[in-house]
């Protein structure tokens, strides 16, 4: 078990001394604080009828209290071993319901003391909300009544919510299956305590695999107790008013659904042996079908352990997978299965099979079809129609199929083939609706189906009704946002007949709200009205500027000036460019532009924004496109097109006349400080970086990271070529290292950027290094947050700015 530990801030070497800084945290410069220190507006949740919402309040940061809890990391997970939950959970601390009709939102009554909730869900027929709160002891469940506004609590606070949320509503709506602590509870073992009774040993069997760096993994034994500790539970059903009645003894439950009639529940188990290579996803599982009284129907799959798996994105392992039940029958399970033993290299003229099997399992499983490509995705119709998706990793394509469930033998349609990354040819997604048992299926009308996009075109964002006609398989555009000046996201259909449909709209200035627009009469209803927190920097100008690489590949990024900059004199600012690279297999696709200039402007510590408050000009989510056409691999070239891309991006803004370009400052986080310390390693274009809880040494990801399949002993070259570690003498640019203490995301441990600073200050490279305690991959601390804040306002100020 972690101990809690005094808090602490480690800084290494300043630019001018050696050594640490005895530094407490700070708070940026009134410019910026006033900006990150704003009051989130509450998130939204409807009920599916449209009639009520749900007002969900938070702080807007954690505190380093909230981080500084029990913790213990086991099998990929982080859990609070006191309180039973993820210690990583954001909690939310008030409710409100509304009638949509009303302008008034109501209090939610009888909510707990100090509350800490989370795990909200909706009852299938909208009458009830559950959530669970979190005292200082555990986890209990709690129901609202919708109409009344009042919550009550129906359990105590001894619910298992180690492995997710610890309930399923059932189709009664009066009845919660519950994942309770077992009676008898072994206790948990203080390996400080314990001595071990012997070595831990691993081996091999000769067989090849493609593992990637996980973290928080299982270690020893006694790892292997406590995690049966920490994730066994008791199966209760327990109604609404409180009453309780055990439904399946101890078990590591995993995975509960409910077939759509209500009448059988699948179960999934982990089983043994575990691993200390793979996350409990890779565990063995043993999946059983039963019925309402617990007697067992079937044992319908059973997943060995996945260590070993083939090389390759579209890679899967053998044997059933994806099995779910069918949205649109009573009670008929799903499945499929690798046709080409889950190995992308081996040659196959189908690489899945779809099948389904009949609930109680008389007769054997039945094939719906074969797919060409691996296995995407299915979105249930009725029993004369579906849509199936295959795609392939290594070519980006992704195909649509319009399938006849009810007739094996007719051939699926295909009714869209086209590049996954091809934006500007995304016929948009399936509407859906519910059906008689509560599960959501694409909806029709008159033979014809729906689908809502994003609009992406060359000229902007313009999202789209198309109506689909399921015969003909011809669209017709039935509506085109084209609202001038803000953006306008198509959320939900509501009635397809008089052309209601849910939106949000908002613009630079404007916070996205919600309303209902009439596609027919272009009439709009506000449903919600939350109010800008960042009117300071209201008057600032920003423009999406699209411009091109040498090689021809268009490009973009959002320009932000300062407010009131007088575009006429063009006084030089320094700029500043905040990017995250992305890997495509095509010119095309990667040239294509997502970014809208009516998006809101929402500043956060993952953009440069708050600086144009301080005379910067900033580039945000600038193109960076790494491209491997045809056989060739993205990091092929990573280096020579990384630069490519910075040196487009600062050619733009200077080519307006805004920028001094000797005064250019690049930054990113994750991969983004993986590019930055690339671009100050292997160019002359910046004079200062900011890299954030990044990865700089590859051999450390020696089984492929972020889009790199391919490991490291297959291309030793590239690896060592894309590390900034093994390039560390030649790092000569002033660079601002970011980490969180406990970083969680494969591949991103602290220890990469603890030794990338070691590199760099024993080779003499002007390096400061800051590791914010307790946060893991993404910061959430307030405290944190506004110190990271305020060491990179330090760091531009003094050594960029002035």
């Amino acid at each position: 078990m972690k101990v809690k530990s005094i808090l602490f801030l480690f800084l290494g070497l300043c630019f001018t001394c050696l050594g640490q800084e005895n530094l407490s945290y700070q708070k940026p410069s009134p410019e910026i604080l006033a900006l990150a220190d704003y009051e989130r507006a509450p998130s939204v949740s409807m009920d599916s009828k449209k009639e009520y919402m749900l007002l969900s309040y938070r702080n807007t940061y954690k505190t380093l209290d909230d981080l500084n809890q029990e913790e213990m990391r086991l099998g990929g997970l982080r859990v609070n071993p006191v309180t039973n939950i993820s210690s990583t959970v954001t909690y939310i601390n008030n409710l409100k319901i509304r009638k949509i009709a009303a302008k008034d939102e109501i209090q939610v009554l009888g909510l707990p003391e100090n509350a800490r909730l989370t795990h909200i869900s909706w009852s299938p027929d909208d009458k009830k909300i559950a959530f669970t709160n979190t005292t200082s002891t555990g986890v209990a469940l709690w129901i609202i009544d919708v109409a009344t506004g009042v919550a009550k609590k129906i359990t105590s606070d001894n619910l298992n919510a180690n492995l997710g949320s610890p309930y399923n509503w059932m189709i009664d709506n009066q009845t919660l299956l519950v994942k309770v602590l077992p009676k008898n509870r072994p206790a948990l073992i203080d390996e400080k305590k314990e001595l071990p009774k012997g070595p831990t040993v691993s081996v091999s069997d000769g067989s090849k695999s493609q593992n990637r760096t996980y973290q928080d993994l299982l270690k020893n034994k006694n790892d292997e107790a406590n995690f049966d500790v920490l994730v066994t539970s008791e199966l209760y059903k327990v109604s609404i008013s409180g009453e309780a009645k055990l439904f399946k003894s101890a078990d590591i439950y995993t995975g509960e659904s409910f077939s759509p009639d209500g009448n059988y529940l699948m179960l999934t188990t982990i089983q043994k042996p575990y691993s200390y290579i793979v996350p409990l996803s890779r565990f063995p599982q043993k999946t059983v079908v039963y019925d309402l009284n617990g007697k067992e129907i079937k044992q319908v799959m059973e997943v060995p352990l996945t260590e070993i798996m083939p090389k390759g994105f579209s890679s899967v392992r053998k044997g059933k997978r994806s099995m779910s039940w069918r949205a649109d029958k009573p009670a008929t399970l799903v499945y499929v299965e690798a046709l080409d033993e889950g190995d992308q290299a081996k040659i196959a003229d189908y690489r899945d099979e779809v099948f389904q099997w009949n609930v109680p399992f008389h007769s054997a499983p039945t094939s719906m079809m074969k797919t060409q490509q691996r296995f995407a995705g299915i979105v249930w119709g009725d029993n004369s129609f579906a849509i199936v998706y295959d795609s392939w990793y290594d070519t980006r394509n992704t195909k649509t199929y319009l399938l006849n469930p009810s007739n094996p033998d007719e051939m699926p349609k295909v009714i869209s083939d086209r590049n996954s990354q091809d934006i500007y040819a995304d016929p948009g997604n399936f509407e859906t609706k519910k059906n008689e048992f509560g599960r959501y299926v694409i909806a029709t009308e008159n033979g014809n189906a729906y689908l809502m996009g994003d609009g992406y075109t060359k000229e902007g964002q313009f999202p789209f009704i198309d109506e689909l006609n399921l015969k003909t398989l011809k669209t017709e555009r039935l509506y085109t946002s084209n609202i001038k000046d803000k953006k306008e996201d198509l959320m939900s259909i509501e009635d397809y007949k008089k052309g209601d449909v849910l939106v949000m709209i908002q613009s630079k200035n404007d916070y996205p709200n919600y309303y209902f627009r009439n596609i027919k009469s272009g009439k709009l209803t506000p449903i919600t009205t939350f109010k800008n927190p960042f009117e300071s920097i209201e008057n600032v100008y920003k423009e999406v500027i699209k411009y091109k690489r040498k090689d021809g590949v268009d490009l973009s990024g959002t320009l932000y000036l300062p407010a009131n900059y007088d575009k006429t004199k063009k006084e030089k600012l320094p700029l500043l460019i905040w990017a995250y690279p992305a890997e495509f297999k095509d010119k095309n696709s990667a040239g294509q532009n997502s970014k809208n200039p009516n998006e809101f402007t929402f500043p956060n510590y993952n953009s440069f924004i708050y600086w144009v408050t301080k005379g910067y000009a900033v580039l945000d989510d600038a193109s960076f496109p790494i491209i491997g056409e045809g056989t060739t691999e993205p990091n092929d070239n990573f280096i020579t097109q990384l630069v490519d891309d910075a040196e487009a991006a600062i050619n733009a803004v200077d080519n307006l006349g805004y920028i001094n370009r000797n005064k250019v400052a690049v930054g990113g986080h994750s991969y983004g400080a993986f590019m930055t310390a690339n671009l100050l390693t292997h160019s002359k274009l910046f004079a200062r970086g900011i890299a954030r809880s990044g990865a700089y040494n590859r051999t450390l990801t020696p089984f492929g990271f972020q889009s790199e399949q391919r490991n490291y002993w297959d291309v030793p070259a590239i690896y060592n070529e894309m590390s900034p570690f093994m390039n560390a003498d030649k790092m000569k640019t002033p660079l601002l290292l970011v980490h969180g203490e406990a970083d969680n995301n494969p591949g991103t441990f602290t220890l990469q950027t603890e030794r990338y600073f070691q590199a760099l200050k024993n080779l003499g490279a002007p390096t400061r290094m800051v590791i914010l305690p307790k946060e893991s991959h993404g910061y959430v601390a307030k405290e944190n947050i506004f110190h990271l804040l305020w060491e990179q306002d330090q760091f531009l100020e003094k050594y960029l700015k002035n």
